[in-house]
């Protein structure tokens, strides 16, 4: 519950009470995608099978609604993932597991395949780095790297941009860490 209650809070300070929106939870499989999603909703966190169909919660903060939608990771749920854009959606969140470096190339090649497709225009894009926690994980400063995002990132600080605002953040959902800054960097771009 302090979970649901922190970023109603953040969401309430920012002006977005009355706000609702769609996001997308993109990623590979085992990125942490339904565990994040089970997290905001519940405030608790679990083990859940890999994702074989598109999990759509819809989440209330006071007056707030979001609908998530975890589309899975697998490689034929990645076929999917465009056509969810069509739909009126607000933000797209993409998690990576940061400690899983032989999966980055193929983080980056789908997450360069979301960045260049026109339907998704300039929505925000929050990348989360995940697992953080667990040995191998890589520093922000590397991932950015590896995924090709130097020079591309909005900043932590966020603020009006030209360009598609687009920021990663590293955190570990297993200890609730790092992601709730995601969240209140992408809240800014919700519209």
């Amino acid at each position: 519950m302090f979970l649901i209650n922190w970023f109603y809070g953040i969401l309430s300070s920012l002006g977005l009470y009355h706000k609702s929106g769609k996001i997308l939870f993109l990623g590979l499989d085992n990125a942490g995608k339904t565990t994040l999603l089970h997290m905001l909703k519940s405030d608790k966190l679990g083990t859940y099978q890999p994702t074989q169909h598109p999990n759509v919660e819809e989440l209330t903060m006071g007056s707030i609604n979001f609908t998530t939608i975890d589309l899975g990771g697998h490689l034929i749920a990645r076929r999917l993932w465009l056509e969810y854009l069509q739909d009126d959606v607000s933000a797209i969140v993409f998690l990576i597991d940061s400690s899983d470096q032989e999966r980055f190339r193929e983080s980056k090649q789908e997450l360069d395949r979301l960045l260049t497709d026109d339907q998704i225009g300039k929505r925000p894009f929050l990348v989360l780095g995940n697992k953080i926690d667990k040995q191998g994980a890589v520093s922000e400063m590397y991932l950015k790297g590896a995924l090709g995002l130097d020079g591309l990132t909005t900043g932590k600080q966020g603020g009006p941009t030209n360009n598609r605002p687009i920021e990663i953040f590293m955190c570990s959902i297993r200890n609730q860490m790092g992601f709730r800054e995601g969240f209140q960097w992408l809240s800014q771009y919700v519209q």
